[in-house]
C-alpha cells in the first residue's frame, strides 16, 4: 500500500500536468475542451461519435458536451450526419479542416520528446493503469481500441464485431469504441 503522501503528491502531479497542458492549449484556437472533443472524434470509431458518446468519453455532462460540438460545428472543424433509420440520432465527422488542425504537436511534446524511451515507456504505462484504475472505481467504460476487445473478431484484413454483429473496415480496428469491453 503506497504513503498518503505518495497518493497526494501523485494526484498533484498529475492536476499540475494537466493545469500546464490546459494553459498552452488556451493559447490556440480551440479551447482544452473542444481541443480534446476534436481529437476524441478524430479517434473514434463510426458507431462512437454521438454527442452522449463525446460526454462520457470526457467525463462531461451531456449538455456541456452539446454546446462544445456546437462549437466546433460552427467553426466548420466538424460536419454533423443523422441516422437515416433514426433522425434523433447524430453522428459527428471531422472535417478537413479539423484534422488539420490536430496535425499541431500537443503542448506537452518537447517535455514528453526530452524523456528517455525507457522512461516514456514506463511512464505511459503507468498513466495507461492510472486511468483504467480510475475509471473502474468510478464505473466509467473503457473506450479502448477495437481490436483489444473481447467482441472483436479478426476476418482477413478487416475485422468483425461480435457485439454489434456488423464487419469493420480496417481503420475501425485501431479505432476508439465506446462499447469496448477489454479481454479479460
Amino acid at each position: 500500500m503506497k504513503s498518503n503522501d505518495c497518493t497526494h503528491r501523485i494526484s498533484e502531479l498529475v492536476d499540475r500536468l494537466c493545469r500546464l497542458n490546459a494553459a498552452d492549449e488556451w493559447n490556440g484556437p480551440l479551447n482544452p475542451s473542444q481541443l480534446a472533443a476534436l481529437n476524441y472524434l478524430s479517434k473514434a470509431n463510426r458507431f462512437s461519435r454521438a454527442p452522449s458518446h463525446v460526454a462520457d468519453y470526457l467525463a462531461t455532462t451531456r449538455g456541456t458536451a452539446s454546446q462544445t460540438l456546437k462549437a466546433l460545428a460552427r467553426k466548420q472543424l466538424i460536419g454533423e450526419t443523422r441516422a437515416e433509420n433514426d433522425r434523433r440520432s447524430i453522428r459527428y465527422d471531422v472535417t478537413a479542416e479539423g484534422q488539420a488542425l490536430l496535425t499541431t504537436p500537443p503542448p506537452l511534446s518537447p517535455a514528453i520528446d526530452g524523456l528517455t524511451e525507457d522512461t516514456a515507456t514506463a511512464l505511459a504505462d503507468a498513466l495507461s493503469a492510472l486511468v483504467t484504475s480510475a475509471l473502474q472505481k468510478r464505473g466509467g467504460r473503457s473506450f479502448g481500441v477495437c481490436k483489444t476487445c473481447r467482441h472483436h473478431r479478426n476476418s482477413g484484413p478487416e475485422g468483425f464485431c461480435a457485439l454489434l454483429e456488423i464487419p469493420l473496415r480496417p481503420p475501425e480496428t485501431e479505432q476508439i469504441c465506446h462499447e469496448h469491453t477489454p479481454n479479460g
